[in-house]
């Protein structure tokens, strides 16, 4: 076998066949793939645009099974993104060299071959599973980066480079992003899309870890954790959250104004009062959640917790503490929900808190007056097909709040 080598198509063809055959949900991503022949590849890998790089010397290696389980391994590392998850796991971690982009590679292969063979689809001899590495299966990638080091890896394991769409680190083949065969990121979403709408319709006909992924396309989980501290961080830095003139100071101005002492703007700790909603409709769960991120808002003010008070309403305001330990606080309620009591008293006190974060599931008559304070609503998620009193519409969250979905 030479580098002249051509590529056998036919052969190729053959495998994404028995591919579609064994794993037909899958149809629409192998098929999206544009095949590129380079014998620069040392087996077969695939870029970030969807183009799978085939060496022509590997496929002649190997027989059309194995080939169709390689094509719907590399297919798998673009379908579940792992090339965005890699790059976004070593910003959050630090992470950078080849070793950590080899070790996300082999993570990446550990989540797709714990559940991709049988049924049709040969195991190659190369391929790590969870067990290789001694891990649990049906974990994430992101979980086996945190399990596992290199050095510990069995002597003499083998594995094939899939690519920089396994792991988001660019190879000396890659064509780049102005080839015109690339799929542009709205094609790609589009492919994951139909995909995800496939193993759906058919319950029971992909394994566990295609189930989950297809959910997760469909419908993306909020990032409610960040969005919920953004919009914290944003209201008690907005300009007018804590500011307050005093006498104590004399502004610059007053020298131009001879006899008159103007008061200067002073800048002071912004407060903040969380109102947990704890009527009959919220769980435990959730409410364990609201005392989770009460704790996290008062990390935004810097730990201060002299600077958040916690209030639980159900119908009534019944208590105001304020912040010792997040999982201290009494949560007092369980009956109906009418939050404008815990507004109205948040805005008569003195001092009056200049951010107002509300927790609560939705199920409740909101104020007809905006409130003084900045306000962030975080709305506990229901599914569509829950709800607690079928004859009762919730009113929709105020257009003035900022409003986040929790959980």
């Amino acid at each position: 076998m030479t580098d002249t080598m051509r590529l056998d198509v036919d052969k190729l063809y053959a495998a994404r066949l028995t591919a579609v055959r064994a794993r037909p949900y899958l149809a629409t991503a192998l098929f999206a793939l544009h095949i590129v022949e380079s014998p620069r590849v040392p087996t077969m890998g695939v870029d970030r645009y969807w183009r799978c790089y085939v060496s022509p010397a590997f496929v002649d290696s190997m027989p059309v099974e194995e080939l169709a389980s390689v094509l719907v391994h590399e297919v798998s590392h673009l379908l579940r993104d792992h090339h965005g998850r890699s790059d976004r796991f070593a910003v959050r971690h630090n992470l950078s060299g080849p070793a950590e982009r080899l070790r996300m590679n082999i993570a990446a292969d550990a989540e797709i071959n714990d559940d991709a063979f049988g049924d049709g689809l040969v195991q190659p001899e190369s391929a790590v599973t969870p067990a290789t590495l001694g891990l649990k299966a049906g974990e994430l990638m992101e979980d086996y980066l945190r399990q596992f080091r290199l050095e510990r890896l069995p002597p003499g394991l083998a594995w094939l480079d899939c690519g920089s769409g396994a792991d988001g680190s660019e190879r000396a083949w890659d064509l780049g992003p102005d080839d015109a065969d690339g799929l542009t990121d709205q094609q790609q979403d589009a492919v994951r899309f139909q995909v995800a709408q496939g193993i759906i319709g058919r319950p029971g006909a992909a394994p566990a870890g295609w189930r989950r992924w297809a959910k997760e396309a469909l419908h993306p989980p909020q990032p409610w954790r960040e969005l919920l501290g953004a919009a914290v961080r944003s209201a008690v830095s907005a300009a007018g959250a804590g500011d307050d003139y005093t006498y104590g100071r004399p502004a610059r101005r007053s020298a131009a104004t001879p006899g008159i002492v103007l008061p200067s703007l002073r800048r002071t700790p912004p407060r903040v009062t969380v109102v947990i909603d704890t009527s009959g409709s919220v769980s435990d769960t959730e409410l364990g959640s609201a005392l989770l991120e009460t704790a996290a808002v008062t990390r935004t003010v810097g730990g201060r917790r002299d600077l958040v008070t916690v209030m639980s309403c159900d119908t009534a305001a019944r208590i105001t503490d304020p912040l010792c330990r997040a999982e201290g606080l009494p949560l007092i309620g369980g009956g109906g929900t009418d939050l404008r009591t815990a507004f109205t008293k948040a805005q008569r006190a003195n001092p009056r808190p200049d951010v107002l974060v509300v927790l609560t599931d939705g199920q409740t008559p909101w104020p007809t007056r905006q409130p003084t304070s900045r306000t962030i609503i975080g709305l506990f998620r229901r599914s569509p097909s829950w709800n607690e009193n079928r004859d009762y519409t919730p009113d929709r969250p105020p257009t003035w709040a900022r409003v986040v979905e929790i959980g």
